[in-house]
């Protein structure tokens, strides 16, 4: 379209000379070329989409300038927070706030925190050799180490807060996310071909432990293991409440992540093969819904709730839909069950808010391909 305007800017000068067109051509493709920058600064790669970049995309300016932030947003624990946009541009203003916050207690390993940069500086510093994002990497790869407990749990904030966040934490995989970083170190995948045998070492340590508080965690009903809860007790490995409508219960969403994290034991003991079987049985089991599925209706602004979405929320009968699984079920009962922020139990979506049915994810697919593609696949392996 560009090139359009400034061919009949020149053709069609009608006495103007054609000198004056053709600089003023030539401020145009600069202002052009201005917008396209600009764009394109305004615009960086998205940070959920921070791993899906190609292998040469990592020794990029722009990878390289993404990574830089990472560094000024790291703490000094080592850890980084989460919920943090981390690929913008960076004013000086930005810069000098975040030398200051250095020392904010607010490093996690929840929604993907810590774990992301690690694995990032990893694929930068693999890319480029600069020796700072190595360093950031060693500084990251420290604080988790530093995070796990004695029994091999790992909290959802370190250093602790306090509350529910200092118990184990499975909820949104995070643990999970942790355990597969160590073990991407401990087999030197392409990432950590860098990483010393010393911290190759102590990842394999960690790992060690984190596995047995994993299988410790697994809750028993009558003497039949089942699934695990999205937080266990950080002592006792009892399963525990988080938000006041997190309860304690089974998860049917955060017990597929760990078990396809033991799936991925290259040579299993009986007793983490036991794990992995019990909990697919129930997943196949007690836990499966049939014949139900979940349909959003819009609704009229008067009867939406504050906080709440412009639609409801419907389990509707559907005899050939395909199975769900609910985030929570009892334990003692495998009922699904749902809340409000009040932290009452229903065992009817219908009974809680109409905020907390359309904020939340109190059922899904969760379990389809672990039982469709997963379990068929290890058992091929001779795993079992």
């Amino acid at each position: 379209m560009t090139v359009y305007i400034i061919d009949n800017l020149i053709h069609r000068s009608n006495g103007v000379k054609k000198s004056y067109c053709l600089f003023f051509c030539i401020l145009l493709l600069s202002f052009c070329g201005l917008l396209v920058w600009g764009s394109d600064q305004a615009n960086p790669i998205r940070w959920r989409d921070l791993l899906r970049q190609s292998d040469p995309w990592y020794g990029s300016k722009e990878a390289v300038r993404m990574a830089d932030n990472l560094l000024l947003f790291q703490r000094s624990s080592g850890g980084w927070p989460k919920n943090t946009d981390m690929t913008r541009v960076l004013s000086e203003k930005d810069r000098a706030d975040l030398l200051k916050n250095k020392t904010q207690i607010d490093s996690t390993i929840d929604n993907g925190a810590t774990t992301t940069e690690i694995r990032y500086l990893a694929r930068v510093y693999t890319a480029t050799k600069e020796k700072r994002f190595r360093k950031g990497f060693i500084k990251g790869l420290d604080y988790l180490l530093a995070a796990q407990y004695d029994n091999g749990g790992w909290p959802q904030f370190y250093p602790l807060k306090g509350g529910y966040s200092n118990h184990i934490t499975f909820n949104d995989n995070a643990m999970i996310r942790v355990m597969e970083v160590l073990r991407d170190i401990t087999r030197q995948k392409t990432d950590f071909t860098f990483v010393e045998e010393t911290y190759r070492t102590k990842a394999t340590t960690a790992l060690e432990k984190g596995i047995n508080c994993i299988v410790k965690c697994q809750i028993k009903i009558d003497g039949t293991l089942t699934a695990w809860c999205a937080q266990h007790d950080e002592h006792t490995f009892e399963p525990r409440k988080a938000r006041t409508y997190e309860l304690p219960s089974l998860s049917g969403s955060e017990s597929v992540g760990i078990v396809r994290f033991l799936m991925g034991i290259e040579t299993p003991t009986p007793e983490i093969v036991s794990a992995i079987e019990s909990a697919v049985a129930w997943f196949d089991g007690p836990a499966k819904l049939t014949g139900i599925r979940i349909v959003n209706k819009s609704i009229p602004p008067t009867q939406q709730e504050a906080g709440g979405r412009p639609y409801d929320r419907l389990v509707v009968s559907d005899p050939t839909a395909p199975p769900l699984w609910a985030r929570f079920y009892e334990i003692g009962t495998n009922r699904p069950f749902f809340c409000s922020r009040d932290g009452v139990k229903k065992y009817d979506i219908a009974e809680i808010s109409q905020e907390r049915r359309t904020g939340y994810s109190w059922y899904g697919d969760y379990a389809a391909d672990l039982l469709e593609k997963d379990y068929p696949f290890w058992t091929k392996q001779g795993k079992k």
